[in-house]
């Protein structure tokens, strides 16, 4: 999971860390490039002058781009930028596909109807779009007999082939043997 650290200058609006721009009297640089509300270039000005002008047009004067040299102001209506920004994040949270990774856990001496059972429910995680992560754990003496666990593994791939591609194969690490299934949708 990716935690991002936030800055005492980012905002948060219905959920969604907005970084927080300079905007009007904070501005405190001498000469700024200034972009008009239309997007057309004004050039570079002196800070007040450009304040004045954004007042005359009732918008902020907000700094887009700081390690610009000089840095670059646009004239906008902050608060609908705002809001459009969170609308944005908030689509495109929406489009995003959640892939849930579900393991099954089994040991090399499964039995028949025990391994049909755990078949019946990777196929169902898989049909979801689900990814399958297939354990098997040998213990004590079984880890000498390891190609046992290979071919439940194997059946394993035979039977649900019809929902799954292998996506990584089966390969020992440390006391288990883990193979990871992705669904073909």
């Amino acid at each position: 999971m990716i935690r991002r650290i936030r800055c005492p200058e980012d905002l948060i609006l219905g959920g969604v860390i907005i970084k927080e721009l300079d905007i009007n009297n904070q501005i405190r640089d001498r000469e700024i490039r200034v972009i008009d509300s239309d997007g057309s270039p004004l050039g570079i000005l002196d800070t007040r002058e450009a304040m004045r002008l954004a007042e005359e047009r009732k918008l902020d004067l907000v700094k887009v781009s700081p390690n610009a040299k000089p840095p670059v102001c646009k004239i906008m209506d902050y608060g609908k930028y705002k809001y459009d920004t969170t609308k944005k994040e908030k689509e495109s949270r929406k489009k995003q596909k959640v892939i849930n990774v579900k393991e099954i856990r089994m040991t090399p001496t499964i039995d028949e109807h025990d391994l049909q059972v755990k078949i019946k429910n990777a196929n169902k995680f898989l049909a979801k779009g689900d990814r399958v992560k297939v354990v098997v754990r040998f213990r004590g003496r079984q880890l000498g007999h390891t190609e046992i666990g290979r071919e439940v593994l194997m059946k394993f791939i035979e039977a649900t082939s019809e929902f799954s591609v292998v996506d990584k194969r089966p390969k020992m690490e440390g006391r288990q043997m883990v193979m990871f299934l992705n669904s073909k949708n």
